[in-house]
């Protein structure tokens, strides 16, 4: 089954327009003319992808794509005037995931849309993968596995020798991929709330980790974000 498409467009002919082509190409379609309507929509139903244009009665369509992406993921195609750069800049920074100005060429629009989906598709996927081997103990980057439960750390099946503390540091920072922690936050985790020693402890851990891990393997797996913390990234 084709995916399913919220346009939210208040110019009838466009809307129009763009819902036959969608159509024809199979997708199923909603629509709306009104941003607060289409806020509703979007919380109350499910769909694949939103296409939102910026100027609309009712709730202007950044708001609305901030209130929407604040309730659930959901990729979003921005529908912009040509000269709104600045709603360009601030659509993507509040999360969408691509625009496209007007007039636009349907085929352009369409071509977007599939690779949106795709994307999304890839990226949920991964999550649900993710997901079902957290709740298994198990957590991956690249080639090493930490099994949580077993209390065992592998790299392309070969055996990593951690201290109690050095395995929950790197179980914390595998929980977080893509996220900084900063040291306060891997101080707390590791040691407790109540520890009154220094927070370098938390760079001499790292440090530990890296000499098993990194220099053994050949990897950069723990990046360090300068003046924040450190981080593992998903996809190094």
């Amino acid at each position: 089954m084709k995916a399913s498409i919220l346009l939210v467009e208040d110019e009838e002919r466009l809307a129009r327009f763009v819902e036959l082509e969608l159509l024809h190409e199979g997708y199923q379609v909603d629509k709306s003319g009104n941003g607060r309507e289409a806020l509703t929509k979007a919380l109350e139903n499910h769909y694949d992808l939103i296409l939102l244009d910026i100027m609309l009665p009712g709730l202007n369509g950044l708001e609305v794509l901030r209130r929407l992406l604040n309730e659930k993921e959901v990729p979003v195609i921005l529908l912009t005037a040509r000269d709104a750069v600045m709603d360009k800049v601030s659509g993507l920074d509040a999360g969408a995931v691509d625009y496209i100005t007007k007039p636009f060429a349907i085929e352009e629009l369409l071509a977007r849309i599939r690779v949106a989906l795709k994307l999304h598709a890839g990226h949920s996927a991964r999550e649900s993968a993710r997901s079902d081997e957290n709740k298994e103990g198990i957590l991956k980057w690249q080639e090493l596995v930490l099994d949580d439960r077993r209390h065992q750390v592998r790299y392309a099946g070969h055996g990593i020798s951690l201290t109690n503390r050095e395995f929950l540091m790197l179980k914390t920072l595998l929980e977080n991929q893509d996220i900084v922690l900063t040291r306060d936050v891997l101080l707390n985790k590791v040691c407790g709330y109540d520890y009154a020693g220094e927070t370098n402890v938390v760079d001499v851990y790292i440090r530990y980790l890296r000499s098993k891990i990194d220099d053994v393997f050949g990897v950069k797996m723990i990046r360090t974000v300068r003046g924040v913390g450190y981080v593992i990234q998903s996809e190094a």
